[in-house]
């Protein structure tokens, strides 16, 4: 099967699994069981997932030499549809360009909860080592037959399995499953390749979707074109709560070719042209009732420290009350994060199709097999008859793991018995995103007198707990979270709130890197300095040493007025730091990031390219939620609904990124799409106190709060 025919393959949606498993008759399927796996939810717990067989990591064989690989993770541009293929092509000994992908498919691919998480390559990348590792015992032990050699003079390469000494002897992997449909399990299992056998894995490979979405060949959901499709408008409600009093549709109605459905909550106009559709809603008259509150975006941080539920320990040790009277000198302080938006530049979108009591959707999503499930509760149907097909996503960052848009999709077509398109519009994307929640970090901490910290306690107020257990070699301590990141406490935020790239960990990083500096300025330290004195983590400091060594640091108190920084965090698993200098414009309140510097040690390496790849577009959306990006609202009404008043990083910021990946082949492959991303809040805060002296602790630094912060300053 070419890859071209394997495009139009996966995306023809009359065909489902098992028609499948009948045309791949003829080539060779491995599946392999897993038993129980150890995953992170999105919530940060961890459960159990049994794996049953015909639904665990497996692979095609088919009989042209090609490889199919099934895996419920998308691409949203976090290069998983490179990754994952470098570990098949090494574990079974073909070239990449023989690996084609299918990703996201319900009816073709085992389950998947989502990709998010920089969970792809820590978790299903090992599932998927061990199917390939077995495919490839499972193909020595036929070629043995075959060839009448022994297995263990066999070798292969490309595809091609030799006898050794004999190489006339030899068949290849199409030849092997050419006509049959072979299911072996090897017992033992083999184990996946060590380090120093790798030949793909390991090595630089740009990704492999870059020439399809800069040519414009690539597809995403809202370029999906079904015969007879209409698009649909949504209504949406001026505030968040509120709900329908009267509806006059008449005007709208009147426009030829115009649907109008209204079916409980969801109101839609429908036409088969999106501008008709468009101008149609515009018509609509609807009067809602609106909750009242005196929430907003200034009022929402005691609002929070309010509601706050009870304190849930993350982290201790040694006894505060001891570690108090130690301290030469005391810290206390709050910091503040706004809500951010998710602001993807592909708006939730979604194409479905019901037919009979079936139903086909294609939609923008992180976890289509939430999707899948969603789709199926909304339109009455069992599970199995909802697929689910997930084009390339442009961009999710936490924000589409919700489906609403492809719910709405389907109750649409199952209404007008038509193929439904809806795709949300900027406005619509701001209104129903599901933010990076408000949130309040309070510190008390202390130092003696030759600059050691003797105790750190630490309160965070609805980011969650993730990053915010503290590293350094602290003998009293105490980490408590009250309220996590997806909500928690009653009625916290006036509207949804969930996962923003690194869930909890921005929030944290900038607050427990920005009293780290303040203690180091304290005590007349340097920055880089204070924090190698206070680590006992040879991990850590290594990372540290590689960004400050490639940065060019020099040891300074600060303020040095210099606006350099330099910051280190522990992302699940990856060590990361990051070095900055920035330069403030006094007048103005504005800042210019001039340099960054990023050492990441996030175990083996997969693919070198594309982890540099990660962290730069971590160190550019960084910049967003360090310096602009915030969330304004009133009551329940959202009042950021475009790029005019949420402004995200331009390419005119962005500064000289160095990235350094730090070899440390002892540890298995980590995530690497989200840890960059959580110093940079305090990189940059850290950046600007170093330039001016003025400290700053609410995110983002927006010009008005570095004037009102060098005021104070100022005054002493």
């Amino acid at each position: 099967m070419k890859k071209d025919d394997l495009d139009e393959f996966i995306r023809d949606s009359s065909i489902g699994r098992r028609d499948f498993m009948k045309l791949v008759g003829g080539g060779i399927v491995v599946a392999v069981s897993l038993g129980e796996a150890s995953i992170l939810q999105e919530g940060g717990q961890r459960r159990g997932i049994s794996y049953p067989e015909d639904f665990n990591a497996y692979l095609r064989i088919g009989e042209n030499g090609r490889v199919a690989c099934f895996t419920g993770k998308i691409e949203m541009g976090q290069g998983a549809i490179t990754s994952l293929p470098q570990m098949l092509a090494d574990e079974l000994d073909v070239p990449i360009d023989s690996v084609d992908m299918v990703m996201g498919d319900t009816d073709l691919c085992p389950y998947d909860m989502g990709t998010f998480g920089s969970m792809t390559t820590r978790y299903f990348g090992p599932a998927l080592r061990a199917a390939a590792a077995e495919a490839r015992g499972v193909l020595l032990d036929l070629a043995a037959e075959k060839l009448k050699a022994p297995a263990d003079r066999l070798a292969v390469k490309d595809g091609v399995v030799i006898e050794k000494g004999r190489p006339a002897n030899k068949v290849t992997y199409a030849e092997l499953a050419a006509g049959k449909r072979i299911e072996r399990h090897l017992v033992p299992k083999p184990s996946p390749k060590p380090i120093a056998e790798w030949a793909v894995m390991g090595k630089p490979f740009l990704h492999r979707d870059a020439r399809d979405k800069v040519t414009g060949k690539a597809v995403f959901a809202g370029d999906v074109r079904l015969p007879g499709m209409l698009y649909a408008k949504i209504l949406r409600p001026p505030a968040h709560g509120a709900s329908l009093k009267r509806l006059d549709a008449s005007e709208a109605g009147k426009t030829a070719g115009v649907t109008v459905i209204q079916d409980g909550d969801l109101v839609a106009v429908l036409h088969e042209h999106p501008d008709a559709a468009e101008n149609a809603l515009a018509l609509l008259k609807a009067e809602y009732d609106i909750p009242e509150t005196k929430l907003d975006d200034k009022t929402i941080f005691e609002h929070l420290l309010a509601v706050a539920p009870e304190a849930r320990v993350v982290a201790q040790g040694g006894d505060l009350k001891q570690g108090e009277s130690l301290a030469a000198t005391i810290f206390d302080e709050t910091y503040l994060n706004g809500y951010v938006a998710h602001a993807a530049i592909e708006t939730h979108t979604a194409t479905a199709k019901v037919e009979g009591d079936k139903a086909t959707v294609w939609p923008s999503t992180q976890a289509p097999f939430r999707a899948k499930d969603e789709i199926a509760q909304a339109l009455g149907l069992p599970p199995q008859n909802v697929r689910v097909i997930t084009p390339f996503v442009g961009g999710g960052f936490g924000g589409k793991t919700m489906n609403r848009q492809a719910v709405q999709a389907a109750r649409l077509a199952k209404l007008t018995g038509k193929p439904v398109q809806v795709a949300w519009s900027r406005a619509d994307e701001f209104f129903n995103d599901t933010f990076r929640p408000a949130a309040v970090v309070k510190i008390r901490s202390g130092t003696d007198a030759s600059g050691k910290i003797v105790f750190w306690d630490y309160d965070v107020y609805f980011a969650g707990d993730r990053s915010s257990a503290q590293f350094y070699d602290i003998p009293h301590h105490r980490t408590a979270s009250r309220g996590e990141w997806g909500g928690g406490g009653g009625g916290a935020h006036p509207f949804a709130v969930g996962a923003w790239r690194a869930p909890g960990s921005n929030t944290n990083v900038f607050a427990r890197e920005s009293q780290i500096d303040i203690m180091a300025a304290k005590a007349g330290i340097d920055p880089l300095e204070f924090r190698m004195n206070n680590l006992a983590d040879a991990r850590m400091k290594k990372v540290l040493g590689a960004a400050a060594e490639t940065f060019g640091w020099k040891p300074a108190k600060s303020p040095s007025g210099r606006g350099w920084a330099i910051v280190c965090s522990d992302y699940t698993g990856t060590y990361v730091a990051t070095a900055a200098e920035v330069e403030v414009d006094k007048t103005k309140g504005e800042i210019k990031v001039k340099r960054v510097v990023c050492a990441q040690d996030m175990g083996q390496v997969i693919n070198p390219e594309g982890a540099k790849i990660q962290i730069e577009g971590c160190i550019t959306m960084g910049l967003g939620y360090a310096l602009t990006e915030e969330v304004h609202f009133k009551g329940r009404s959202v009042l950021d609904l475009n790029f005019d008043t949420y402004e995200i990083p331009r390419f005119s910021w962005l500064p000289k990124i160095e990235t350094i990946l730090i070899e440390n082949n002892e540890l298995p492959p980590s995530g690497g799409g989200e840890p960059a991303i959580i110093n940079m809040g305090a990189v940059l805060a850290n950046a600007v106190f170093d330039a001016t002296g003025a400290r700053l602790f609410q995110l983002p630094m927006t010009p008005e709060r570095v004037k009102a912060a060098l005021t104070k300053a100022a005054a002493g």
